[in-house]
């Protein structure tokens, strides 16, 4: 079961975490930031195999718990803002031509990597 949604420990050996209710950057857990779990605050990528957890189960979780994690999950967005200068607006008006552009940069990093 979902409690309350939390950064996580972060694992100083960046080793893959699946499951669980401790480790940020972790994959189909919960409670904690990461990918593909429940109740967690905010994506958070460690660079690991995402392990999804079913619909079902993300849509089982307490109404409160997810008011929780989208305040927690704003908070740490706004908090992220302020350390790199930026407001609001401007972090709006740089989504809106990013993801104009966003399929073209992931072809020219595949493309990149593949060179190197």
């Amino acid at each position: 079961d979902v409690s309350s949604p939390k950064h996580g420990k972060v694992d100083p050996d960046n080793m893959p975490h699946v499951g669980g209710n401790m480790w940020a950057g972790g994959t189909g857990g919960r409670d904690t930031a990461g990918l593909g779990g429940k109740g967690g605050p905010y994506r958070l990528d460690a660079g690991h195999r995402v392990y999804q957890v079913s619909q079902a189960e993300k849509d089982a979780v307490p109404e409160e718990v997810k008011r929780a994690a989208r305040e927690m999950g704003e908070k740490a967005f706004k908090r992220r803002l302020k350390e790199i200068q930026m407001s609001e607006y401007d972090a709006s008006t740089y989504e809106r031509f990013s993801g104009a552009v966003r399929r073209q940069v992931q072809s020219l990093r595949i493309i990149l990597d593949n060179l190197q």
